[in-house]
């Protein structure tokens, strides 16, 4: 891949920069122990899930709708017959998520500090705006970013309208990330390139179906740091 065009680089935020959905995982255990008096652990996993996808155009993504559709979703499992504790007990799962120290990701910091110097970055992060800011100032990478943008969702007329008002060319665009739904395929639809670095986790709303993928057109590293490699 050539990035001679570059001028922008873009980082997505959760799993990109720090952990994050490693503390999902733990909170939907914590949620499917709790229910599991009334249904089978998988079948608690998929109910919430489904509750969460219901939800997604009213309450966006990030933790606190994740509050809120578990408690939906422990409301309809019970029939009901959820306790006023357990209910308190599943806000006390999210208000904890909430809390979680910001842990990066190795070798994030080196990277941004050495590509700050020759390219302009942006933070382009789906989430509540609330929490993501929190991460932000906890993180201490502020520094580094030119702007942040929290997205309410990372589909190509999100990307194009961020642009545009950025006054960047897509040519001269590359986005960072670990979603290849959220923060590859949009940008080789846009005319803008990307690089893809996995987390060990990934959300089911964000997988992809791997018929649709033609790795040819993106980059895929196994470590953030292997971008001073290549850029």
């Amino acid at each position: 891949m050539a990035y001679s065009d570059i001028k922008v680089i873009g980082f997505d935020a959760d799993d990109t920069l720090w952990v994050n959905e490693t503390f999902f995982r733990e909170a939907e255990q914590q949620f499917a122990n709790l229910l599991s008096p009334y249904e089978t652990i998988n079948k608690i996993d998929q109910e919430l899930f489904k509750k969460e996808m219901d939800n997604l155009t009213l309450y966006g993504y990030g933790i606190k709708g994740f509050m809120l559709s578990m408690i939906e979703s422990a409301i309809e499992i019970s029939n009901g017959n959820i306790s006023n504790q357990s209910i308190k007990q599943i806000l006390s799962i999210g208000k904890d998520m909430l809390n979680k120290p910001v842990e990066l990701l190795d070798g994030i910091e080196e990277v941004l500090q050495n590509l700050s110097t020759k390219y302009r970055l942006i933070l382009c992060t789906k989430g509540d705006l609330l929490d993501q800011e929190r991460k932000l100032k906890k993180s201490n990478l502020t520094q580094y970013f030119h702007h942040v943008e929290v997205m309410s969702e990372k589909k190509k007329e999100d990307y194009t309208k961020v642009l545009s008002h950025l006054d960047i060319a897509p040519r001269e665009f590359l986005m960072v990330g670990n979603s290849l739904k959220s923060d590859i395929l949009p940008l080789i639809d846009i005319g803008s390139q990307a690089i893809h670095i996995p987390f060990h986790t990934t959300w089911q709303h964000e997988k992809v179906d791997s018929n649709k993928l033609d790795s040819n057109q993106y980059l895929t590293l196994d470590s953030v740091q292997k971008l001073l490699d290549h850029l």
